[in-house]
């Protein structure tokens, strides 16, 4: 099935959304009980952390975590939003650089300027966007980021997007209120999927959409710490409280390039095998035998295809031993346990 087909459906009554890309399961949301990133609270600050310049903070949701604070004295009200998940036991990740994001509109608070996505490179587009955003935002103290997903878009949508986004920061931002409280909520999955994935695809809304497109199927191997590969090479992919171990195996092939093909395996297939587990944190990947001449190579593989993917990665590189570090953002719920629960 050649093509990008989205799924929107439910789950043992969790919201979810999947994105097949030509018959793979490329991407899946699931709706979590945790907070989601994009939430914005208005919060108490709490404590400071000494030696780590950053604060601890009282939410409706529970203890977060906000870094790099200035002037911030306990007891002070602030808006803060949601970056991501938060590690078992550990505060909520919290930003003082609020972003309110749709589709095709990200509208920036005390970030003024119009700004067009580098990826829309026609100077006709980028002047006709322009023009949109400028009738639309006015005289507006917020600034304003027009995404990819503008590119022959409607302008009346557009608009619309925009004006939907400028709206909902002037409220929040005026907020007045002395205590601890959810101002707005993170975006469901099928929310993100409308907002995410914003290339062409067709759209199936039918209840029992995972089932009958093979989705619950995929996400059983998901679910295995074992991720397969082209040639036959595999992955394990292992969380644990510390980090996140990839193992790389070669499989059935013992030729003396079977190293190097399943390490060039693994750069093209890593991306998608976090993404779908929902993993980020440390991530260190023990690699199969290879010549150190390779491993440049290798480099330029793995960066490209984090390049293309939706979660910030930091390539690290290498340690003493010959394993590969990196830093990735906890973007997504770890859906280990969550599919568990669902799939059993």
């Amino acid at each position: 099935m050649k093509g990008r087909t989205i799924i929107l459906d439910h789950v043992k009554g969790r919201e979810a959304a999947a994105l097949i890309v030509n018959g793979k399961l490329d991407d899946v949301l699931i709706e979590s009980d945790l907070p989601t990133p994009g939430t914005i609270y208005r919060a108490r600050a709490d404590r400071p952390v000494k030696g780590q310049g950053g604060m601890f903070l009282s939410t409706p949701d529970g203890p977060a975590f906000l870094r790099q604070v200035k002037g911030l004295a306990p007891g002070q009200m602030l808006l803060v939003q949601v970056t991501g998940y938060a590690e078992d036991g550990k505060a909520i990740p919290v930003t003082q650089k609020i972003l309110f994001k749709s589709r095709y509109a990200i509208v920036t608070p005390e970030a003024p300027g119009l700004n067009i996505s580098r990826s829309i490179r026609d100077e006709d587009e980028r002047n006709r966007l322009l023009e949109v955003a400028h009738e639309t935002m006015g005289d507006s103290e917020h600034g304003l980021i027009l995404r990819s997903a503008c590119d022959g878009a409607d302008a009346d949508e557009i608009a619309d997007d925009i004006s939907a986004m400028a709206d909902m920061a002037a409220a929040v931002m005026a907020d007045q209120g002395t205590e601890p409280q959810a101002l707005t909520e993170g975006d469901t999955p099928h929310l993100l999927a409308w907002r995410d994935w914003s290339e062409a695809a067709e759209i199936e809304r039918e209840p029992g959409g995972f089932e009958h497109h093979g989705v619950l199927e995929a996400l059983e191997v998901v679910r295995d710490i074992r991720e397969p590969m082209s040639g036959g090479a595999f992955l394990f992919v292992e969380p644990t409280r510390a980090l996140v171990a990839v193992d790389v195996n070669t499989g059935a092939d013992v030729s003396l390039a079977a190293g190097v093909k399943a390490n060039m395996a693994c750069a093209k297939a890593l991306p998608r095998a976090l993404r779908l587990r929902g993993l980020g944190g440390q991530i260190v990947l023990d690699l199969a035998p290879m010549p150190k001449k390779d491993r440049r190579a290798f480099e330029t593989a793995l960066r490209a295809a984090f390049r293309a993917d939706t979660e910030e990665t930091l390539l690290v590189g290498w340690t003493p031993l010959g394993h590969y570090e990196l830093q990735r953002k906890r973007g997504r719920a770890t859906l280990t346990n969550l599919l568990s629960e669902l799939l059993s």
